[in-house]
């Protein structure tokens, strides 16, 4: 099923109503989104690129995403959807490794690009108005389910990034399961872009397509928490995507300004387990708006949820445990837990979180050897080390990467972080290994206080030593004014641990 099969069809059901809008202000209904994307896959049909192309798409926030992605579709081709934050020569080696022949680009982020085979094509330009305005296609071209239309790629942190190969077939099982495992959409609903749409909150675009609702982009193109917060009754009922650092600002915001997310239906929170303190406060704070999905570029969206139900319940005796987790398998995914040898492990014990269904990625593109290291006999092996209790709900304890190995003894550092948030003096924290000579590892926190408030290391090891085994608590604290954090809100642990490397340089 070709994406822009979606909007062919809703354009042609409801095509008074309204589509794209940045901020307040009405853009386009669903007619004229169409059309446009419609000219827009002619247009590139007429240059010769269509099925099995690729095409870039390197802008900041704005209306024209959308327009430029269901044009991509329209053509049969494959969008490349490059994080806006990039530098223009990172943006240049996507392109040039996915021999992309066109990007389209805003002036704003890319007015550097050279891509050397690569036309921008700037969505400000005349360029751009007249490829948009090309006798429309009559319908979208096929695709097959196994057709690659989303080439992704990883974020890097470990070398040059992998393109993640997903299907139109793959976008499908993430749409449907959606409305099955994470929440509901009505046409009179709205998906608000306020984290980036290159990643996970553009990807909630298909479901509010499928059901003729709105697509708001923000006058900052971001987030920003007040502005949100004052949006969202003008425009709501609004659903959208935020990094759990995201949430936490937004919920501090509220709580600020004795506001409570009027307007806001629900908060899809990803990118990572929220912490349990802080969406216990938001909770408290704004209700039950909030859904956590589970997912990774290699099955965006797709491995677990935890609903809105058990997201605000306080009344299961195990509650806390269930919050504190990444929910249960969505309805097209089987999820098992993995020890080295990939045997399936016990109910309760901890090893890599493991996947397999129709979310899953075709594979790394012209990467046959990433590919087989991280799909073997049919599962994708996430990183991600976690736990299944008896009910099915997975916990995950960190990246396998961020597990710290001190004396012989695994310390997860999601345990220790959740410990130290609990300091009402704290606001945020990240525990990383730091080299030792004896011990391999050391237990190192990195924290932020809260505006105003002053915590001592004596004040944080006492709560450790009350609440957690003595080797797992940290031998060492680094107060810091903000952690380090990518454009999606994570965490950077990499930069944290090269903190520390260089503490030790001669």
């Amino acid at each position: 099923m070709n994406p822009a099969e979606w909007l062919y069809r809703t354009a042609r059901r409801v095509p008074d109503a309204p589509a794209l809008m940045t901020g307040t202000q009405l853009r386009m209904d669903y007619a004229a989104f169409d059309t446009m994307a419609a000219s827009l896959g002619a247009a590139l049909q007429a240059q010769g690129i269509g099925y099995g192309e690729r095409v870039g798409v390197f802008m900041s926030n704005r209306i024209e995403y959308l327009i430029a992605l269901y044009g991509i579709w329209y053509a049969g081709a494959a969008a490349i959807p490059i994080n806006s934050k990039l530098h223009v020569a990172e943006a240049a080696w996507i392109l040039n490794d996915a021999q992309a022949r066109m990007c389209f680009v805003s002036g704003d982020i890319a007015q550097d690009l050279d891509a050397p085979g690569v036309e921008p094509v700037f969505v400000e330009s005349d360029h751009f108005a007249r490829m948009s305005s090309f006798q429309p296609m009559d319908t979208p071209a096929t695709l097959d389910s196994d057709d690659m239309a989303w080439l992704f790629y990883t974020s890097g942190t470990t070398g040059k990034p992998k393109g993640v190969m997903m299907t139109a077939g793959n976008i499908q099982a993430m749409a449907l399961s959606y409305f099955v495992d994470a929440d509901d959409v009505s046409p009179e609903d709205a998906i608000l872009y306020a984290a980036p749409m290159s990643h996970g909150a553009g990807i909630y675009n298909f479901m509010h397509v499928m059901r003729g609702a709105r697509h708001v982009v923000p006058d900052s193109g971001g987030f920003e928490p007040a502005e949100i917060l004052a949006l969202a009754p003008e425009v709501g009922p609004i659903s959208m995507f935020a990094a759990p650092t995201m949430v936490r600002r937004l919920v501090d915001h509220a709580k600020a300004t004795g506001q409570t997310g009027e307007g806001i239906k629900t908060i899809v929170y990803a990118g990572g387990p929220m912490y349990l303190a802080d969406i216990i406060d938001a909770v408290d704070v704004m209700g039950p708006r909030f859904v956590q999905i589970y997912g990774q570029g290699e099955c965006p969206m797709a491995i677990t949820a935890l609903s809105r139900a058990d997201v605000a319940d306080r009344s299961h005796p195990r509650w806390r445990e269930r919050l504190a987790s990444v929910g249960v398998a969505q309805s097209v995914s089987r999820v098992r837990i993995l020890g080295e040898d990939g045997a399936e492990l016990p109910r309760g014990q901890v090893g890599e979180i493991a996947v397999r269904g129709d979310g899953v990625m075709k594979g790394y593109w012209q990467n046959p050897e990433a590919t087989e290291k991280t799909i073997r006999d049919g599962w994708l092996w996430t990183g991600d080390v976690g736990f299944m209790d008896d009910d099915g709900y997975v916990t995950m304890q960190d990246r396998s990467k961020d597990m710290i190995i001190s004396g012989g003894s695994n310390i997860y550092p999601r345990e220790v972080e959740e410990v130290l948030l609990a300091h009402d003096a704290v606001q945020e924290v990240a525990v990383v290994g730091k080299p030792h000579v004896d011990w391999g590892e050391e237990v190192i926190a990195f924290v932020v206080a809260k505006p105003g408030a002053a915590v001592s290391p004596e004040d944080l090891d006492a709560l450790c030593l009350a609440n957690i085994a003595r080797f797992k608590r940290p031998k060492g604290y680094r107060f810091v004014e903000a952690l380090p954090k990518n454009n999606y809100g994570k965490v950077l642990k990499t930069d944290l641990r090269q903190t520390l490397t260089q503490e030790t340089a001669p």
